[in-house]
């Protein structure tokens, strides 16, 4: 049965006093006894209160769901097939996996080219997107994937000029746009500037159209972490009172004298910055996606979470209306900076219903000669067989797989070992290695000779996200060589087979037992 570790985790840097021995059904000690300091969320939320509703130490961490759903993508497996070839010849010296082509395209008039089929999903203005922001942008650069500038950057700059309610010049998000398009090559890829309430109101993504020439904006409801809007941690009270004055919501009041006070002596010592949730209607969605249009935008996506059934098909169905280039959806339990732990954990459509339930509408609306948005999954996809089921599950119309927490998990460890490399206090662990870039990360040498000497530029951090793509796509091009599909348009749905009765139940796809029956039968007679 699905299982969630109740009052005791990492997450929130709790534990049980009594360890493995604990309630399942309440998560409490078998034994809770008057005298302990309250280790557990209980105890911990006795006299932290609300902080222990988030994931900790904020800034340096992201999170995601630990819940143990009935369904995932490992009840699934991939089927090969000793025959044929489909987009390559029929030849054993031409159906080799290096040949297989991950090139793909998203948008209305197939025009944003990815070199693979990936895109670097939102990442906002949480510090620990902010802090790796060069290793994303120049890595997914170099790729040659989209990538998404999250909600509230604009907002949570200092440094924004803001008049009239509008922004008209923010540098982060300037730094941010300008990093990615210095290492972009030969067209492929993207950025994408996302906007939520806040950043609607502020007019960041006309701004990010008019005077930062981006092409592609992202409209957003929500994501599979969170059914709330945006939140992060400030640790300063001049900018908890100019995001006040911006028009946030922020816990407690840094306006307050007595919440200046009690910060002043440390009674505690950040604030949360809290985003609005929206109003969705259909109006006023073909509205603003009519204006985006009208203030130059080339591409236009929306995001949605892991809502109410009815409200994925409010998605697909306004997306169609409006003809939205791709949608996005993120189902429960996807990565975050910062949402709230519980909420993460029981909120929410899992990935395999909802991304069934997304291939269910779009089949409906197909059938019916209306247009289909290209289709991005998105939620805890890691390695490559993830990759080749997500896109087999809901094909045709899946295009490509969000990423987010993954991307950015790779970024920070090629930052750490750069630091390690300069300090020269490189572990036993990457020693065995060598003790330079280009004797540990094993595309170094390929990107030296490439670009000479701009080289150096590259940060390691850039390094290593552009490592670990290379490891997904070689580990990619082998799955779908072996089911013999040489181009991710080829893959479908009975590329993979269900492993249990529920997982085919709940998905439509064949069960193990089931598949090629009917072939079976013909080949046997």
């Amino acid at each position: 049965m699905p299982l969630t570790r109740y009052n005791a985790t990492a997450s929130t840097l709790t534990k049980n006093r009594t360890g493995g021995d604990w309630c399942p059904i309440s998560g409490m000690c078998v034994t809770c006894v008057e005298g302990c300091i309250g280790m557990c969320e209980i105890g911990k939320s006795a006299y932290r209160g609300h902080e222990v509703i988030y994931p900790q130490p904020f800034g340096i961490i992201t999170t995601a769901s630990q819940k143990d759903y009935p369904v995932d993508l490992s009840h699934f497996n991939i089927m090969g097939t000793t025959v044929g070839a489909v987009g390559i010849e029929e030849d054993s010296d031409k159906a080799i996996f290096p040949n297989v082509n991950l090139e793909t395209r998203l948008g209305y008039d197939k025009g944003i080219k990815l070199r693979l089929p990936i895109v670097i999903s939102a990442l906002g203005s949480t510090n620990v997107a902010t802090q790796n922001w060069e290793g994303l942008a120049i890595g997914a650069a170099l790729t040659g994937i989209p990538l998404t500038i999250g909600e509230n950057v604009c907002g949570m700059d200092v440094d924004s000029k803001i008049e009239k309610g509008r922004v008209v010049r923010s540098p982060d998000l300037e730094r941010r746009v300008k990093l990615y398009r210095e290492w972009q090559r030969d067209g492929y890829g993207a950025i994408v500037v996302q906007a939520n309430v806040e950043d609607s109101r502020l007019g960041v993504q006309e701004y990010a159209i008019e005077k930062l020439g981006v092409e592609v904006v992202e409209l957003k409801w929500g994501q599979g972490a969170k059914d709330i809007g945006g939140e992060v941690k400030i640790k300063s009270l001049e900018k908890a009172q100019l995001l006040k004055r911006r028009g946030y919501i922020v816990l407690p009041d840094p306006l307050d004298p007595a919440t200046i006070e009690e910060f002043e002596d440390g009674v505690f010592t950040e604030f949360e910055r809290h985003s609005r949730v929206g109003m969705v209607t259909e109006e006023s969605f073909l509205e603003t996606v009519s204006k985006l249009r009208e203030a130059g935008a080339k591409y236009i996506s929306l995001k949605t979470g892991a809502y109410r059934p009815a409200d994925l098909a409010r998605a697909v169905k306004f997306s169609s209306r409006a003809k939205v280039d791709y949608l996005t959806v993120d189902a429960a339990g996807g990565g975050t900076g910062m949402s709230p732990w519980r909420m993460m954990n029981e909120w929410g459509v899992p990935g395999i219903e909802l991304w069934t339930m997304t291939y269910k509408c779009c089949s409906r609306l197909s059938e019916k000669g209306e247009y289909v948005p290209d289709i991005v999954l998105g939620s805890g996809f890691v390695l490559e067989d993830q990759l080749f089921k997500g896109l087999a599950l809901c094909a045709p119309y899946a295009k490509a797989i969000g990423m987010a927490r993954a991307p950015l998990a790779a970024a920070m460890v090629g930052k750490t070992i750069g630091r390690a490399i300069d300090s020269g206090e490189l572990p036993v662990y990457l020693k065995r290695f060598g003790a330079t870039r280009e004797s540990i990360f094993v595309t170094a040498e390929g990107l030296k000779r490439e670009y000479g000497k701009d080289y150096e530029k590259i940060p390691t951090s850039a390094i290593g996200l552009y490592t670990y793509y290379e490891r997904l796509a070689q580990g990619l091009r082998q799955l779908m060589a072996g089911s013999r599909k040489f181009a991710p348009k080829f893959i479908d749905r009975g590329d993979i087979i269900a492993l249990t009765r529920e997982a085919a139940d709940v998905s439509g796809i064949p069960y193990v037992m089931e598949a090629d029956m009917e072939e079976v039968e013909r080949i046997l007679g």
